[in-house]
């Protein structure tokens, strides 16, 4: 049996830092209210990212076909697991547009002030106003890192459309994709999404 070297490329993955959205996770007091609103976004937050692993799953992308290919099956993370649905945000225009910034080449707002933003919500008793940010710093720095402790113009958008099903999907793909054709380099993506 003639077993062959598999040429094996170098990946490396941006796995952004969430302490500060897991602290306000404990202001979530209805865990089960939250997901019938927000659905499974939650557990985004908990999962635990061990970049070696994800750089040999990596490895059995055959991006001929644009999947996961393995000898007898393919692994792919269904449409339902992936479905996450928020509302519009809870603040002023004006704060909005006080706190716009641009970094990378993008405008967006800091997760700074959407924190402090979400901190004051929940303090406040306001659980309606204090998820749709929490959500969106989720969306933000969790689901389609992009810029480190920003939370870029097209996170937002995707927040606010509903439907983040196929672009969490297509973000997935496009990144494997990119840096598998490239032979290798940063995947920026959803990890988390990759072990659901």
């Amino acid at each position: 049996m003639d077993c062959g070297r598999r040429n094996t490329k170098k990946y490396s993955f941006r796995c952004p830092d969430l302490k500060e959205l897991r602290k306000l996770a404990s202001f979530v007091l209805d865990r089960l209210e939250f997901k019938k609103r927000h659905g499974k976004v939650l557990s985004i937050l908990s999962a635990d990212v061990i970049e070696g692993l994800l750089s040999v799953l990596v490895q059995f992308y055959d991006p001929l076909y644009r999947c996961f290919t393995f000898p007898d099956y393919q692994l792919v993370p269904t449409l339902e697991e992936s479905c996450l649905i928020a509302e519009a945000l809870h603040l002023k225009k004006s704060d909005i547009e006080a706190h716009c910034a641009k970094k990378g080449g993008l405008f967006g707002l800091t997760s700074e002030f959407l924190i402090k933003e979400a901190n004051a919500f929940a303090q406040a008793g306001s659980v309606g106003a204090f998820e749709v940010i929490f959500v969106l710093l989720i969306y933000g720095l969790a689901l389609f890192p992009n810029i480190d402790s920003f939370v870029d113009v097209n996170a937002i958008r995707i927040f606010l459309i509903g439907n983040h099903v196929p672009t969490l999907l297509g973000n997935m793909y496009f990144s494997l994709h990119i840096r598998n054709s490239k032979g290798g380099g940063t995947i920026v993506c959803c990890i988390p999404l990759m072990y659901k």
